[in-house]
């Protein structure tokens, strides 16, 4: 179990002693974060009571409190909105790579039937240059005299 740290800490040059189960360091920022507050509010009236300024103290420091909790809950929106438009891209990137696959498979299917035909395109040349010299024979030997 963890033990209770007895620490005192100074607030608007008046001694505290606090008990908590925080560690020493973490009850003396506390403190000195109150004791800063309520120093700004007295530097800035005076002839306020020390109650009256632990007040406004109180009240700076609920009023920093919802301000981070508001800003905690915007974050936290902020980062769903993010992770939504995270999986998003995600899931567009799946499609892209799936429909990158499809034509690069379309892609080799079309080289395929390419070669293939200018192999036929080939063969017809060889066959119209071989009947175009076997008509050219013909015809030549024709004119023998």
């Amino acid at each position: 179990m963890t033990s209770k740290n007895k620490v005192v800490i100074r607030i608007a040059g008046k001694d505290y002693t606090l008990v908590g189960m925080e560690s020493d360091e973490y009850i003396q920022k506390v403190g000195l974060y109150i004791d800063k507050k309520m120093n700004e509010i007295l530097m800035r009236n005076n002839r306020l009571s020390t109650s009256l300024a632990a007040v406004l103290t109180a009240i700076n420091v609920a009023d920093d409190f919802f301000k981070s909790r508001e800003a905690e809950v915007n974050v936290r929106k902020e980062k769903e909105a993010v992770n939504e438009e995270l999986e998003k891209l995600r899931n567009e990137i799946m499609q892209l790579k799936e429909e990158n696959g499809s034509l690069a498979a379309k892609n080799t299917s079309l080289q395929l039937e390419l070669a293939k035909r200018e192999a036929e395109l080939g063969e017809v040349r060889n066959s119209i240059d071989k009947g175009s010299r076997t008509l050219i024979q013909k015809t030549l030997s024709g004119y023998d005299m």
